[in-house]
């Protein structure tokens, strides 16, 4: 990052492919890595918590799925549970709604998103990565617009690119990386 700001969370969108992407991103990172982590993947509404257990079995940081009015810890990757939205609260704990799909999503990148954006505003890093739908674009600009860092995955190392293609039609990120890049960047914070 070019311009130094304090991350104090990061959030990250992913639909088809995400499971690979998460697979090499979170357990890149080293259990020093102090700043929690949202996570929305799209998934069956009947999904058991199988890819959660997964990661965290392959990950130095705590992955788990987020439970409602939770607080939102330092360290801590949270996936929010199929067909809820993940909201982030003004008191920094974590809601979930079963209110309408948006994007014909539950849970969806763009509620998480544009919750984090109100609560942490500039301190936010806003990350989409691969997928086959356009959510997460509007969510991004919400990031962008309330001062947070934006990141795409590069659609050429997505493994489906018409999300990122989204989020940077809408949102112009600061950056557009591959996922090595990402990692590398996020290593940083």
């Amino acid at each position: 990052m070019t311009e130094k700001r304090k991350i104090k969370a990061v959030v990250v969108g992913a639909s088809a492919g995400g499971l690979f992407a998460l697979k090499k991103l979170l357990p890149a990172l080293p259990a020093t890595f102090s700043c929690p982590i949202l996570v929305v993947q799209h998934m069956s509404p009947h999904s058991d918590n199988y890819m959660t257990r997964m990661l965290n079995d392959l990950s130095q940081l705590t992955i788990k799925e987020a439970d409602e009015k939770e607080a939102i810890l330092p360290g801590t990757v949270y996936i929010a549970p199929p067909d809820y939205h993940l909201l982030v609260e003004a008191d920094f704990t974590l809601s979930l709604s079963m209110e309408e799909k948006v994007n014909y999503s539950r849970p969806s990148i763009d509620v998480l998103f544009e919750t984090a954006a109100d609560v942490y505003g500039s301190h936010l890093m806003g990350i989409v990565l691969t997928g086959a739908s356009a959510d997460g674009a509007g969510g991004l600009l919400a990031v962008k617009k309330k001062g947070g860092y934006t990141i795409v995955q590069h659609p050429d190392d997505a493994e489906s690119p018409i999300m990122p293609k989204a989020a940077i039609e809408r949102t112009n990120p600061h950056k557009i990386l591959t996922l090595d890049k990402i990692i590398a960047l996020l290593l940083q914070v």
